[in-house]
């Protein structure tokens, strides 16, 4: 038998041989790749959960999306070139397709996951925070313009991200803010 391979035939050009440093400078983008990744990651995944429970997200949904977010941005890294705006764009666009999905009529029993160790403790969590019932008692345009700026977005980002007048944004910020303050002095007067 012949160790002879037809297609590697004298009528083909032969292949050129890779570099010897190619595969060794690959690894070392790859690693560099995944040490900015990781911080980036670190840095960000639990403003950015918290970022989804300010827009109305319970706190294992918010967990869960944060997670699926941060999973499609790595893949994504080498295109991504604002990757806080990226994740949090990305991140209140999956919580509205979740939202807006029939999918689940009954919550499912929340696993413990490294974002929300103990599920049985999200209530009390959520009563010691004590901007989400503000929140939750806004409108959607102005929780959700809220939870942007609460994320470090300037109006002019949140229009961009949103694809909203500056205006607009603006003005919901300013009746989000109004009802903040509204807010805040009833809750003072019952005390």
């Amino acid at each position: 038998m012949s160790n002879h391979d037809p297609a590697d035939s004298a009528d083909r050009p032969a292949a050129a041989p890779a570099p010897p440093g190619q595969p060794r400078q690959r690894h070392r983008a790859r690693q560099q790749t995944d040490e900015e990744f990781s911080a980036f990651y670190r840095e960000n995944i639990r403003p950015l959960t918290g970022f989804l429970i300010n827009h109305g997200a319970g706190v294992q949904v918010a967990a869960d999306i944060a997670q699926e977010t941060m999973t499609d941005a790595y893949r994504n890294w080498d295109r991504i070139s604002h990757p806080k705006a990226w994740v949090h764009k990305a991140a209140s666009r999956a919580l509205v397709r979740k939202v807006s999905s029939v999918e689940e009529l009954v919550d499912d029993v929340p696993e413990p996951t490294s974002l929300v160790p103990r599920p049985d403790a999200i209530a009390e969590w959520e009563a010691r925070h004590d901007a989400l019932p503000l929140l939750r008692s806004l409108p959607m345009k102005q929780r959700q313009v809220m939870a942007w700026t609460l994320a470090g977005f300037t109006p002019t980002d949140i229009a961009d991200h949103l694809g909203l007048p500056a205006e607009n944004v603006r003005a919901n910020l300013k009746k989000a803010r109004c009802s903040a303050a509204a807010y805040l002095k009833a809750r003072e007067e019952e005390q």
